[in-house]
């Protein structure tokens, strides 16, 4: 099997880091498996030192920064790339580079090999404007049609795929999210968390300090429960920084939040919390949570995808379409889930996540769904039953 995956950078994020780690499992796999980058920054750099290591070709820029318009310089030169490597799959890692592979399919026509595209993010999306919804369905419909095989992070993803996306069920296939490594599980289990020294709360929040994230949110939230002792430590780095230190200030917490950038790994900060919250407007399946889990530790969420649900645990029947305030808030075995954009809600269940029932031997169960050595396998299954048809 060639597979050609493309990436802009290391920039962090979780759609990039689990297609690294995907590729290299493709690699130990047998697969021939490359990895194109429209550049090498990014401060996931550091984890992934070897480049001949990862097969990976670093388009050059002869020094022209690309950093600005990178979705353009990946359309502009990634066909090259294409017809060097001859692929028998092209593996597109998430929804924020869609747009490239429906552009590949369009530049290239029948040239262009089958593409199997990794849904990370929640379709109904809610949060956009009302004008803007007409065409973002009429975007997904496209997508639908050129995109040779959808893959949804979690089961209840299957409904939105087939109906927003109108794909055909036989170009739809569900592979837990891969956003652990079973070494990773195994490290988190068997590490000491270190004893609560009785000051407070110790929340921890973890992604990009960009807008889906919604940390002004969760800024609000913690600062209508938090008490003195008590602490939230944001961990990602984006250009919403300079916003959240600022309303940090003027709520009055500036002195028990701590936002120390881009972490790697996150284990510490994980095993020495006492809850995780994710405060986004959307999401598809967040790494985060099942990181979480595997550290033994509850969440708080906003019901901000159709999969949080199925992931934290909850056992009803009625499944939702997307984020709202229906069946999929309340508890769950393995934390709370609240509507999105309700900052009383996420405050109380921040405020009382502490006296939920927990069990960390069965979320580490729940964690070990979503390993990359089990979603490698069944990637490379897809991939060969594409490339063949």
């Amino acid at each position: 099997m060639r597979v050609l995956t493309f990436l802009h950078s290391f920039e962090p994020g979780g759609v990039e880091r689990v297609a690294l780690r995907l590729h290299r499992a493709w690699l130990a796999a047998g697969a021939d498996a490359r990895l194109v980058l429209g550049r090498t920054q990014g401060a996931m750099r550091s984890e992934w030192p070897d480049l001949d290591t990862l097969r990976a070709d670093v388009f050059d820029s002869h020094g022209l920064p690309t950093a600005a318009w990178e979705t353009l310089w990946m359309m502009l030169r990634l066909p090259g790339a294409i017809r060097r490597h001859q692929p028998d799959v092209l593996f597109c890692a998430g929804n924020s580079y869609t747009v490239v592979a429906v552009t590949m399919r369009l530049v290239l026509g029948r040239r262009c090999p089958p593409i199997l595209a990794k849904i990370s993010n929640d379709l109904t999306r809610a949060d956009l404007p009302a004008p803007a919804r007409p065409f973002y369905r009429m975007w997904l419909r496209i997508q639908g049609r050129l995109l040779d095989r959808l893959v949804g992070m979690a089961e209840p993803m299957r409904a939105e795929l087939e109906t927003l996306m109108q794909a055909p069920p036989a170009h739809v296939a569900i592979i837990d999210d891969p956003a652990l490594e079973e070494a990773q599980i195994a490290r988190l289990e068997a590490l000491p968390r270190p004893a609560h020294d009785g000051k407070g709360r110790r929340f921890l929040a973890i992604g990009r300090l960009a807008a889906q994230k919604n940390f002004p949110l969760l800024l609000d939230a913690f600062a209508r429960i938090a008490r003195g002792q008590d602490r939230l430590t944001i961990l990602g780095e984006g250009s919403a920084r300079r916003a959240l230190e600022a309303q940090a200030r003027a709520l009055g917490i500036a002195d028990r939040v701590s936002l120390p950038g881009h972490v790697n790994p996150v284990s510490d900060a994980l095993l020495a919390a006492d809850a995780l919250v994710l405060s986004s407007d959307y999401e598809g399946v967040p790494a985060v949570v099942p990181e979480a889990l595997a550290a033994g530790l509850p969440v708080v969420a906003t019901d901000c995808a159709v999969s949080m649900g199925d992931l934290l645990g909850r056992t009803e029947t009625g499944q939702t379409t997307g984020p709202n305030t229906g069946p999929n808030t309340g508890e769950a075995r393995f934390g709370l889930l609240v509507p999105v954009r309700d900052a009383a809600a996420l405050a109380g269940a921040m405020d009382r996540i502490a006296e939920q029932p927990f069990d960390p031997r069965a979320a580490r169960a729940q964690a070990r769904r979503f390993t990359v050595e089990i979603a490698a396998r069944r990637y490379l299954a897809e991939m060969e039953q594409l490339a063949h048809a």
